[in-house]
């Protein structure tokens, strides 16, 4: 099945409006995750947010990161609109390297920075695996 005939079994039309919801939902949160020598770092790009309004829990091994928009707050009829607002939630699996007791964040210039620090001793083993 190619990729037209997948979208279109899942009611999802190329152009119409049903997928450019989907995905402009999927893109109201992007994230980029790095490593450094002894953290994780996140980067959650979310222009236009009000700092009080992000909530960051951690739920056994999980990580979620949500943003809910104050009560009445105001939405424009948009001409162009390239990037929402709006509300989301995103949700991440931690491992025991983590220590989540030390989890921080700061918002700045539009962008959520989430420091995960290793606990040193429990990083995560890389294993190389080989393509046949």
């Amino acid at each position: 099945m190619d990729y037209n005939q997948s979208c279109a079994a899942k009611g999802e039309h190329y152009g119409g409006r049903q997928r450019h919801l989907l995905h402009r939902s999927m893109q109201r949160a992007a994230v980029n995750v790095y490593r450094t020598a002894n953290s994780f770092e996140m980067l959650l790009f979310a222009p236009g947010r009000i700092k009080e309004h992000f909530h960051l829990d951690v739920k056994g091994n999980e990580l979620t990161v949500s943003y809910t928009p104050p009560v009445g707050f105001t939405r424009p009829e948009w001409v162009i609109r390239e990037y929402s607002r709006g509300g989301f939630q995103r949700s991440f699996a931690l491992d025991e390297s983590v220590d989540m007791q030390k989890i921080s964040a700061k918002y700045v210039d539009g962008v959520l920075q989430v420091s995960m620090p290793i606990v040193p001793g429990k990083e995560a083993v890389k294993k190389v695996i080989a393509v046949d």
